[in-house]
């Protein structure tokens, strides 16, 4: 069953940032995501507390456990270590729902 990472990353050094995202999004494409949203564009707060500067980002994967071989790779460990003292993240991994 297909499955969505959505992140929520607080980005406090984007222009060094930007190595960490190249990099990550040519490996998600690698382990077999696709990215449905990467949250640069407009977006209204509609309620509760969000803070305009809180980039979304959501990843589709073929199942949860493509998304966790991603996650839990040698190759993502490397690359998620660009991020450290950029940003801020908030990660969760989940199943979506079929609908016949």
């Amino acid at each position: 069953m297909t499955a969505y990472m959505v992140i929520l990353a607080e980005i406090s050094d984007p222009e060094n940032f930007r190595a960490y995202a190249t990099e990550a999004a040519r490996l998600v494409e690698q382990f077999g995501g696709t990215y449905l949203v990467r949250g640069t564009g407009e977006s209204e707060c509609l309620e509760g507390d969000w803070p305009d500067d809180t980039r979304l980002v959501i990843s589709q994967w073929p199942s949860l456990d493509h998304a966790r071989a991603f996650w839990n790779s040698a190759e993502y460990d490397s690359i998620k270590k660009l991020r450290h003292g950029k940003a801020t993240v908030r990660v969760r991994l989940v199943e979506g729902v079929e609908i016949i």
